[in-house]
């Protein structure tokens, strides 16, 4: 397999059998230290997890007592080793139930932890784990990034509070940023870097440079963490002191908007609508800050609709395309040199990858 081939597999192994990959646990805690007040005397499903290997269960039990745990509650498919527990490869599932150290040696033990059978497969969807779903006050779990959407409307639906991981490009999915610009949804404290790594079983799959042979683990970009439960950096006002002028912040050709092409540079004096980059939501302080909307097509608020384009890439190579309609686009005087561009007629334009539009709420004058 090429090593293109191999990159592909990644976006594709979230929604298929291959969909195991394991959160380290160092990871866990360095998000979850700033929730522990939350976990007191609530009940945490993890529905997306192997208890062998997953550290969310391995979190949550070790540190129930020092949680204040009510329950801890996971389900998985089981093994046809009765002693073991496997990565989605037997023919009936269970669910676990932990309910804290009986005794005394501060550890979950097997005797402890009630193991009881499903009679499904133990999918997220089914009736039994939604049942299931419903006794849970917290969900917190690394769920398939290609059922994202599907997973959080559960949540949603059920009006559960929910820390879980998923790709940054889910911003942008329609039915994600409405919950983000309606402030039931945000992003959590994340991951280094934004590299998120994981462990799994199927490391021939992935490319050199995204599974490291010494570490067993395989890296995922622009990866974070989403919840619900509020959290202090949300109340934290970016610092901002550059002030606007039009030629730094030029106006997009198809949004009523300025561009700003990094979340520091936002002008503490500009009172109209800003193009910032998704990374901004880092920083989103809903008592600073509108969010108004975002550059793409389905939100529908560009002012215009561009005709089929000529695209011409940075090695010269010309093509037809009916891109730049999905995102903001900036007008240029001429041909860029070292970037693709797009020709409409004799006018020139470059498109900006997705912009979250947003307003100061105390613009300074």
């Amino acid at each position: 397999m090429t090593e293109k081939g191999k990159n592909q597999n990644l976006h594709k192994a979230k929604g298929s059998k291959q969909d195991e990959f394991y959160t380290q646990l160092s990871d866990i805690e360095k998000e979850l230290r700033h929730y522990k007040k939350d976990f007191k005397g609530k009940v945490v499903y993890c529905n997306c997890d192997d208890p062998l290997v997953s550290n969310f269960f391995h979190y949550f039990s070790y540190n129930f007592e020092k949680l204040g745990l009510k329950k801890l509650i996971t389900t998985c498919y089981k093994s046809k080793d009765m002693n073991l527990f496997s990565q989605n490869d037997s023919e009936r599932a269970v669910y676990l139930e932990y309910d804290g150290d009986k005794n005394g040696n501060g550890m979950p033990d097997p005797k402890e932890i009630g193991i009881k059978h499903l009679k499904g497969d133990g999918d997220f969807r089914s009736k039994e784990s939604i049942e299931l779903l419903k006794q849970a006050d917290i969900v917190v779990t690394n769920p398939p990034f290609s059922l994202f959407r599907e997973y959080v409307a559960q949540l949603i639906d059920h009006d559960k509070k929910f820390i879980i991981i998923g790709s940054r490009n889910a911003i942008t999915y329609k039915e994600i940023f409405k919950l983000i610009k309606e402030d039931k949804l945000w992003i959590g404290y994340g991951f280094d870097a934004g590299n998120a790594y994981f462990k799994t079983p199927h490391a021939k799959l992935f490319a050199k440079g995204v599974y490291d042979e010494k570490t067993g683990l395989v890296k995922f970009r622009n990866v974070t963490w989403f919840t619900n439960l509020d959290i202090s950096k949300r109340h934290d006002d970016l610092i901002l002191y550059k002030t606007y002028n039009p030629v730094e912040y030029p106006t997009y050709d198809n949004y009523d908007a300025i561009e700003v092409s990094k979340t520091k540079d936002i002008p503490v004096d500009y009172e109209g609508v800003m193009g910032v980059p998704i990374t901004f939501l880092d920083k989103y302080n809903p008592d600073q800050f509108e969010i108004v909307g975002i550059t793409k097509t389905w939100f529908g608020t560009a002012t215009k609709t561009y005709p089929p384009q000529i695209q011409v890439s940075t090695n010269g190579k010309k093509s037809n395309v009916t891109k730049l309609n999905d995102g903001a686009t900036l007008k240029l005087d001429a041909a860029p040199r070292g970037k693709t561009y797009y020709m409409v007629g004799k006018s020139y334009y470059v498109q900006l990858y997705a912009r979250v539009l947003i307003r100061l709420k105390r613009a300074k004058k």
